[in-house]
Formats: structure tokens, sequence, C-alpha cells
């Protein structure tokens, strides 16, 4: 079929040009969405108070916990979608669609319960300090109301991206962007809604990006266009994207959960600690959307490439993306290292908040490539359709080491820097698991395919 002008060959050309341009829309993409988050913490630490700036944070960890398992399920949609595409399975990624985005619509809706019920109970669970739970709470039950929209934009982004599309969802996002911030400033400078402002200018923003994004599907004219007649689970589908998409989403789910139990270990240190780790972990998500763009890029080519079964450019996609995952990292963790405080400054003028960030900066933004490299290999691992094996490892490797720091290293060792140490530590530990996986796995593709 004719591709339109959005699309991206994955199976023919030049690699690296084309990685680039897959990538930088859905860095710049990611980067946005993150922003949501960040123009709320920058909005209320200037506008209403460190305690503010505090609640809006110490709820970071504990949203990922709940959203990643879905939004890890997603992957599998993307991987799914992007192989049939490429094999000329048309009916079979049109199901696959159909099923990811009512897939997306009802777990959606079945987090807006799971953040009214059990956000209290979990942020009690973290160690958050009563003067800023309250806060906390009334943030995440707002935050959770957005949920169908956050997951169907999710969903109908990951089907784009199977086919290379990676521009328009950046176009929305921009469009989500510029009205949340608009917002952010309406809702809490003008009106004085704190961060019950921010919550909900976020949810109307993640409404704007849904709304485009669902448009673009049912407007297409390609296998991956949306009816609403047709929305339905099929059950394979649903398995193939499980097969997936659940181990990467039980993944992030448990790297999170240590996330968490990290986020409980700042809290011991006070509001301060906690609002110089709600900025310097802002940037550090930066920092992160940045090598998982390459991540996304190599899951996605892999895939493509399998499914045209063009297995000698699987190893060209992996050389191409080690090297972004260096290039990337490494000139954003030296910019970021150098000018540190003064992008801190940006979220407080607070020094003592700064000076807690920057403990937390000096140990995790130079050796940040390492993030690159943990998050690439799972990734390929995904587009070859292995997906449970790499999760097992990256449990063993980031969550059992984390693990073993809060619980035996840090209590003797109680400062930021030591506890935040667990990060490179962790990333080494797990690329080492995650290379001796991806050369069997390689090793059994190619024996199957050729």
């Amino acid at each position: 079929m004719n591709r339109n002008r959005f699309e991206i060959d994955m199976c023919s050309g030049a690699l690296m040009p084309k990685l680039i341009s897959f990538a930088v829309p859905l860095l710049l993409s990611s980067i946005l969405q993150l922003l949501f988050n960040a123009v709320d913490i920058i909005v209320v630490g200037n506008f209403t108070g460190s305690e503010a700036l505090a609640a809006v944070g110490s709820t970071t960890a504990l949203i990922n916990l709940y959203i990643n398992l879905f939004t890890g399920i997603s992957l599998g949609a993307n991987v799914l979608a992007a192989r049939k595409y490429a094999a000329g399975a048309y009916d079979e990624m049109s199901d696959a669609v159909h099923t990811a985005i009512l897939f997306a619509l009802i777990s959606g809706c079945g987090m807006i319960l799971a953040g009214i019920f059990a956000s209290r109970p979990s942020l009690i669970l973290m160690g958050t300090p009563a003067n800023v739970i309250d806060q906390s709470v009334l943030y995440m039950r707002i935050y959770f109301l957005g949920m169908p929209f956050f997951m169907l934009y999710n969903y109908g982004a990951a089907i784009l991206r199977a086919v290379g599309d990676t521009r328009r969802p950046l176009i929305f996002l921009t469009a989500a962007g510029i009205i949340n911030a608009l917002l952010n400033v309406f809702l809490v400078v003008a009106f004085r809604l704190g961060v019950a402002g921010v919550a909900i200018a976020t949810v109307f923003s993640q409404c704007i990006s849904c709304i485009l994004v669902l448009r673009c599907l049912i407007n297409s004219d390609g296998p991956y266009k949306l009816e609403v007649r047709k929305l339905r689970i099929h059950r394979a589908s649903l398995l193939q994207i499980f097969q997936v998409g659940l181990p990467a989403g039980i993944q992030a789910g448990v790297i999170n959960f240590s996330n968490a139990l990290l986020q409980s270990s700042v809290n011991s240190f006070g509001s301060i600690a906690m609002a110089g780790y709600t900025a310097a972990n802002n940037l550090l998500g930066f920092m992160y959307m940045s090598v998982n763009s390459i991540t996304q890029a190599a899951m996605s080519f892999t895939s493509q490439n399998l499914g045209a079964r063009k297995l000698n450019r699987i190893d060209r996609v992996v050389i191409d993306c080690l090297i972004l995952e260096t290039v990337v990292p490494l000139t954003m963790g030296g910019l970021g290292y150098m000018f540190g405080p003064r992008l801190l400054s940006i979220y407080t003028n607070e020094p003592d908040v700064i000076a807690a960030g920057m403990e937390i900066v000096s140990i995790t933004f130079l050796p940040y490539l390492l993030c690159g490299y943990m998050d690439m290999f799972p990734g390929v691992l995904r587009g070859l359709g292995h997906a449970f094996v790499p999760m097992i490892l990256s449990i063993i490797g980031t969550v059992g080491v984390r693990l073993f720091w809060i619980f035996v290293y840090f209590p003797s060792h109680r400062s930021l820097f030591e506890l935040f140490l667990s990060y490179p530590i962790s990333w080494i530990a797990t690329i080492i698991l995650q290379v001796i996986c991806f050369y069997f796995v390689r090793k059994s593709v190619r024996k199957k395919y050729i």
C-alpha cells in the first residue's frame, strides 16, 4: 500500500537518518508529556511554596507505579501492529488496533477507581509527611480522573509509531502542552487553586491530546483506521499484545515500586529533601525520555524488520541505536551536570532545596548513558517477540540491587548522594544480564528464520 507523508519506511534505505527522524519527534513528544508534570511543579513551586511542591512530587513514583502496567501493555500493541503492517497482514493489524483502543478505554476507567480509593492508603504506606499528604491526595484524585484520556492517547500514539508516524503525536502534544501551561498559570495564579489547579489543567490538556489522536486514527485511510462500530476485544490480538506488553508493563511497574520505596527513603529526610528530589527527578525524567525515544525506535524498527524477515538489518539497528544511546545521554548529562543549579532554580528559589537536588544530579547525570544501554536491549528483545525473560532480568538487576541498597546499605550511609548511588550500580548489573539474554535470543531467532 502507499505510505502517507508521515510514515517512515523502516525496512529499506539508510538506517541512521530514519532512526533519528523517528526518535526526534518521539523525544519531543515525550518531553512535552513530561512538561505537563514539570509545569505543575514549576508553578506550584514558585507561586504556592515548597510544601505544595513536595505534595506534587511525592505522587510521582506512585502515579507511575499505577499507570506503567497499562502503558507498558501499549508497547505490545506497538510491536504487534508494526509486525503485521510490515508483513502486509492488514486485517490482523485492524483487529489489533480496535482491540488496543477498547482495552485502553476500559483500563483508563478502571484506574479512576484506583486513584480515588487507593491514593491516601498508598501515600500513607510511603511515609508521606502529615503536612503535605492532604494536598498529595487531592492532586492524585483529580489527576486520575484524566486516566481514560491519558490511556487512549498513549495507545493511539503507539499505533501511529508502529507505522513510523511520530510527527503527528508531537503536533497533538504541542497543542495540549500550550493549553496546559496557560491553564496552570490561570488556575493557580489567578484563582489560587494550588495543587488542584495544576491537576485540573493536566486533565484538560490530556483530554485535548486524546481527542486529536483519535481523530487522526478515525480519519486515516490505512489499515490502522479506527471505526467505532469495529471496537471489540479480539482474543487472538489481545493475547499477542499481552505476550509482549504485559511483561513490559509488569517490569515498569515493579521498577517503579522500587522507586516508590526510594521515594519513601527520601521522605525520611523531610519536605526540603522531598522538594529537591521532586525537581531533580523531573530533570532525570527529561534524561530518561531522551534514551527511551531511542529505545522506542529500536523496538519499532526491530519489529517491522522481523515482520519483513530482514534479520541482518536488525543487527544494524542495534549498532546504530547503541551509538545514539552513547552520544545523546553523554551530551545531555554533561550539560545537565554543568548547569544543574541553574536548572534546579527553575523549579524553586530556595537554596536548601537546590542543594538537595544537586546531591542527586551529581551521581546520576554523567553516567546516564548506562541507563540508555539498560533500556535499549529489552526494547530490541520486545521487538523480536521476547519480553518475559528480559522482564525477569530487569527485575533482578534493577529492583534487586535497589532493594539491597535501600534496606542494607543506605541505613548506615544516610545521604541523598549515597541513596542515589544505587542508580548507576543497578544499571550496570542489568546491562550485563540483558546483553547475555540478547546474545541467545538473537541466535535463536536467526536459526528460526534463516
